[in-house]
C-alpha cells in the first residue's frame, strides 16, 4: 500500500521475482554508496527524506539526509539520493523515511507573503509556533539537548518571529538565515512520518571489493616450495592475492598434451605429458587432493603461511568437473550424465571435444541430501577453508545451476562471512548478473574484450553505475584462456595501457604470470591461445634474466609496481561507484576520474583524474574537457594536477591539452585546489 507521503522505485533493490528485496544488495564496509527514491506528495507543501541503515543488530544508525537531484529527465523527476556508509560486515538493511516538513514549506510561504507585505503578523506567528514545535517536539528532544548552538539558535529565531518592533525585513532575514536553516535540516519536524522497508544489504570485508590478484601455475614454480620462493617477488609489486589454479591430481585417462593437442586413437598417452589442471582427479585422489608432483597438504599449509607473513591471500580455483579416473566417477556415477550408449558424456563445444573432462549433474538428489553432489562440494570448500583459503575463484559458474550456488553460498555465508567466491562467468549478461546477484562478491567481465574508447567509457559506466549493487567487477588483463589481439600485436605499449586502465578503474584488477614480461605470442593467429600455453603444460620462467635491468620484463614489472602503490595510496582508486567519464576531442583518448567522497557535503578528500592513450602504435593529443562538478569544483576554477606516474605538476582548468606517447600513455592526476 502506498504510504501517506509516496516513496516509490527505490534503488537499489534486488527483486528475483514477485518478492520485491528478497536478495540483499552489495556493500563492503567504509564504502559509500548511493540510496535513492523518488518522493512526492500532493499539492505544494514542502517535504523532506532521509536514509536510514540498519545494523547486524537491528539498530538505527544516525539518519542520513536525501537531496532532490536536478531532473535530466521524466525519469528523476521528484528523485532524492544520499550516500551512506556502512561501518561493520554482516547483515544490514535500510529505510527511506519521508515526511511532510512544515517548517520548509512556512519559510518557503513567509519568503513571498512578507516581502510582499501580505500577512506579515500572521506569517510571523506561524512560524513562532513551528519553531517552538521544534524545540518541545518528543523525538528531536535528546539531540536538541546536547546541541546548545542549536538551542540558542531556535530561540533567538522565535524571539525575532515574536518582536514586531523589529522590522520586518530584518526579523525574516533571521528566519531565512544560513545558520537556522542548518539547524532546520538536523532537527527537522517530521510529520505525516512515511516508512519504506526494510531493504536487505550483505556488508563485506574490504577485499570483496579492493584488491590486485596475482595468478600463477604452481607446477612452474617447482611445486609448493618453489612458489613459495616467488612470493616475495609478488608482494613486491603490491598484489594482495595470489590466485592458484586447480593443485589437485590430474585425470591419466584421456590426457591433453602440449598446446591442447591429443594422443592418436589407440596410442598411449605420452609420459611426459603433464595435462591439465582442470582435468581434476586420478587414482591420486579428487577435489580435496593435492597433485603429488606439487607437494603434499603439509607444504600447502607452509605455502598459505608464507603468503599471510607477506599479506597475502591465497585463492584457490574451484572448478566443479571431473576426469575420467576422478573417484567421484565410480562412487557416484549418477552425479554425471549418462549417454544413449551407457557412457558418461564428456565436455564439448561442438566442434571442441574435451575428452579429459567430465561434466557434472546437480540434480540427481536435494542439495541437502546427504549424498548428493552438493553436499560433497560443500564438504570441499570447507576442507580448504580449514586450510587457510577465504577466497575461491569459481571455474564457469554459469555452467552449473543457480539455484545451487545460491544453496552453496548461504551455507558458506552462514558461518564463515569473510569467505569470498569470484565468478569466472564469461557468459551472457543476465547470467553474470544473477550470479552476482545469489552471492558472487566479484566477478570476471568483459573488460579483456573492450578496447575501443566508446566501447570502455560505457562498459565503465554500467559496472560502476548500473550493476554495482549485484556485481562487483575484477578486471583481468589477461588469463591462461584470453591473451587478447590487442596485446599479442600492440608491443610493450599495449601492456602499459590494459594495466593502467585495469588498475585505476576498477577497485579490483588481476594479471596472470607472464604479462609482466610481455610475452604475446599465441598457438596461431585468430587464437586467443597462448603458445605452449600452461593450461598443457610445465612452463618454467628464468625470472631473473626476464626482469634484468633494461629488459622489457624490468620495465613493465616496474610500471605494475608503481600501479599497486598509487592505488593503496589513494581512496578513490578503491571505490567502485565513484567513477565520471569525462570528454575528450580524440577517439583514442579516455579520461575518467575518481573522488573519494561522492556526494559529499564538503566536497571529495581524494580527487584522481585518469588521462589514457588507447593507441599503442601513435602519440594522441587532444583536449580533455572536465566535468569540474563531478570534482567538487567550482565553476572556471583551476586547480593543481600532480602526475603520480611523472612526478611532474601543472595548473588545469575546465579544458586542457594534453599529449600522450605510447611509451607512457597515461596521466594520473592527483587534484588539488589552489589555496
Amino acid at each position: 500500500m502506498v504510504g501517506r507521503i509516496p516513496v516509490i522505485d527505490v534503488k537499489p533493490v534486488l527483486a528475483t521475482g514477485p518478492t520485491e528485496g528478497a536478495l540483499p544488495v552489495k556493500a563492503v564496509v567504509g564504502e559509500p554508496f548511493p540510496v535513492s527514491a523518488t518522493v512526492f506528495r500532493e499539492g505544494h507543501d514542502r517535504l523532506g527524506a532521509e536514509v536510514v541503515l540498519v545494523d547486524p543488530e537491528g539498530n538505527r544508525r544516525p539518519p542520513v539526509r536525501m537531496r532532490p537531484l536536478t531532473p535530466t529527465d521524466r525519469h528523476t523527476v521528484d528523485r532524492h539520493e544520499a550516500w551512506v556508509v556502512a561501518d561493520g560486515e554482516g547483515p544490514w538493511s535500510f529505510e527511506v523515511h519521508a515526511w511532510s516538513d512544515p517548517v520548509a514549506t512556512w519559510q518557503h510561504a513567509a519568503g513571498i507573503k512578507v516581502r510582499a507585505g501580505i500577512d506579515v503578523e500572521l506569517m510571523f506567528a506561524e512560524g513562532a509556533l513551528l519553531l517552538e514545535r521544534v524545540l518541545k517536539d518528543p523525538t528531536l528532544k535528546d539531540g536538541l539537548k546536547k546541541d546548545k548552538d542549536a538551542q540558542r539558535e531556535l530561540k533567538a529565531a522565535v524571539k525575532a518571529a515574536r518582536d514586531a518592533g523589529r522590522p520586518a525585513e530584518a526579523r525574516l532575514a533571521q528566519l531565512e538565515s544560513p545558520e537556522l536553516r542548518a539547524v532546520l535540516a538536523s532537527y527537522p519536524l517530521r510529520d505525516l512520518l512515511t516508512v519504506e522497508g526494510p531493504f536487505p544489504v550483505f556488508v563485506d570485508r574490504p577485499r570483496a571489493l579492493f584488491g590486485s590478484w596475482y595468478e600463477f601455475f604452481p607446477r612452474s614454480e617447482g611445486g609448493f616450495a618453489g612458489s613459495a620462493k616467488r612470493l616475495p617477488a609478488i608482494a613486491a609489486m603490491g598484489f594482495d592475492v595470489v590466485y592458484l589454479p586447480p593443485i589437485h591430481p590430474i585425470g591419466e585417462v584421456n590426457r591433453k598434451g602440449p598446446n591442447n593437442t591429443v594422443a592418436p586413437e589407440g596410442e598411449p598417452i605420452p609420459e611426459d605429458w603433464d595435462g591439465s589442471p582442470w582435468a581434476i582427479g586420478s587414482r591420486h585422489g579428487g577435489h580435496d587432493a593435492i597433485h603429488p608432483d606439487l607437494g603434499t597438504i603439509d607444504d600447502f599449509d607452509a605455502f598459505v603461511a608464507e603468503a599471510r607473513s607477506l599479506d597475502l591471500e591465497v585463492a584457490l580455483d574451484l572448478a566443479l568437473q571431473a576426469a575420467p579416473d576422478h573417484p567421484w566417477v565410480e562412487a557416484h556415477p549418477e552425479w554425471f550424465t549418462t549417454r544413449a550408449d551407457g557412457s558418461i558424456a564428456y565436455a564439448e563445444n561442438p566442434p571442441k571435444k574435451y575428452q579429459d573432462i567430465y561434466p557434472v549433474n546437480f540434480d540427481a538428489h536435494p542439495y541437502d541430501h546427504p549424498d548428493s553432489l552438493a553436499t560433497e562440494v560443500l564438504r570441499v570448500v570447507r576442507h580448504w577453508m580449514d586450510h587457510g583459503v577465504r577466497i575461491f575463484r569459481v571455474d564457469n559458474p554459469h555452467t552449473k545451476p543457480v539455484a545451487f550456488w545460491q544453496w552453496l553460498l548461504a551455507k558458506v555465508r552462514e558461518t564463515d562471512p569473510d569467505v569470498l567466491f569470484l565468478a569466472e562467468a564469461f557468459t551472457k549478461p543476465p547470467m553474470m548478473q544473477t550470479l552476482g546477484a545469489v552471492g558472487f562478491h566479484q566477478s570476471y567481465t568483459y573488460f579483456t574484450w573492450r578496447t575501443a574508447k566508446v566501447d570502455v567509457e560505457d562498459y565503465l559506466e554500467e559496472v560502476s553505475q548500473e550493476s554495482a549493487h549485484r556485481m562487483r567487477p575484477n578486471f583481468f588483463v589477461n588469463t591462461p584462456d584470453i591473451l587478447h589481439e590487442f596485446l599479442q600485436y600492440g608491443g610493450p605499449a599495449a601492456f602499459r595501457i590494459r594495466a593502467v586502465l585495469a588498475a585505476t578503474s576498477s577497485p579490483t584488477w588481476g594479471v596472470y604470470s607472464g604479462y609482466e614480461l610481455g610475452e604475446h605470442v599465441a598457438v596461431r593467429p585468430g587464437s586467443e591461445e597462448y603458445l605452449d600455453s600452461e593450461k598443457y603444460q610445465v612452463r618454467r620462467r628464468a625470472w631473473a634474466a626476464a626482469t634484468a635491468p633494461g629488459t622489457v620484463g624490468a620495465d613493465l614489472t616496474s610500471y605494475i609496481t608503481r600501479l599497486n602503490a598509487i592505488r593503496r595510496e589513494h581512496p578513490a582508486l578503491q571505490q567502485l561507484r565513484n567513477l565520471t567519464v569525462h570528454a575528450t576531442d580524440s577517439d583514442h583518448v579516455l579520461c575518467f576520474s575518481k573522488t573519494a567522497t561522492p556526494g559529499g557535503v564538503d566536497g571529495p578528500d581524494d580527487r584522481v583524474v585518469v588521462v589514457i592513450n588507447l593507441d599503442p602504435h601513435q602519440p594522441q593529443e587532444t583536449m580533455v574537457h572536465l566535468d569540474l562538478a563531478a570534482l567538487g569544483l567550482a565553476p572556471g576554477s583551476s586547480y593543481a594536477v600532480h602526475d603520480e606516474l611523472s612526478g611532474e605538476t601543472w595548473t588545469w582548468s575546465e579544458h586542457n591539452y594534453v599529449r600522450l606517447e605510447p611509451a607512457q600513455p597515461a596521466h594520473i592526476l592527483t587534484v588539488k585546489e589552489r589555496p
